[in-house]
Formats: C-alpha cells, sequence, structure tokens
C-alpha cells in the first residue's frame, strides 16, 4: 500500500479501509494464537499499513481545522 495512493481517498474511504485493517490483523493475531499462522510477514505489513492509514487520517484531521 502506497501513502500517496491513500492521500488521493476520501477520509470515510480511509476510515473503511482501517477497519479492513483492524480486523485482518485480528484474524492474524487469532492464527497465531491456535498455530495456524503461516505468514508470518503478512503481521508486519498489516500493522504498518494500519499506522500509515492512521497518520494520513491525522494529516487530513490537520489540514482541515487549519484552513477552518
Amino acid at each position: 500500500m502506497d501513502a500517496n495512493d491513500l492521500r488521493g481517498k476520501s477520509p470515510d474511504q480511509l476510515r473503511d479501509e482501517l477497519v479492513a485493517l483492524k480486523k485482518e490483523a485480528f484474524n492474524l493475531r487469532f492464527q497465531q494464537a491456535t498455530g495456524q499462522f503461516e505468514n508470518t510477514a503478512r503481521m508486519r505489513t498489516v500493522r504498518r499499513d494500519v499506522a500509515r492509514v492512521a497518520t494520513i487520517l491525522n494529516e487530513k484531521a490537520a489540514a482541515a481545522a487549519s484552513e477552518a
């Protein structure tokens, strides 16, 4: 996931993306706990994508607040 692609999305789309990523992170943690975890690198990627989306949401909120 590229940050430039995320900056082109609306805040609502970003929130939806964030919810989907958090669900995926939960499912990966559940798989890890039950011993079904196969792709260990995916956990790191999902965590970083969650942080990336949250950062861009905060940037958009700060930009909207400074305009108002």
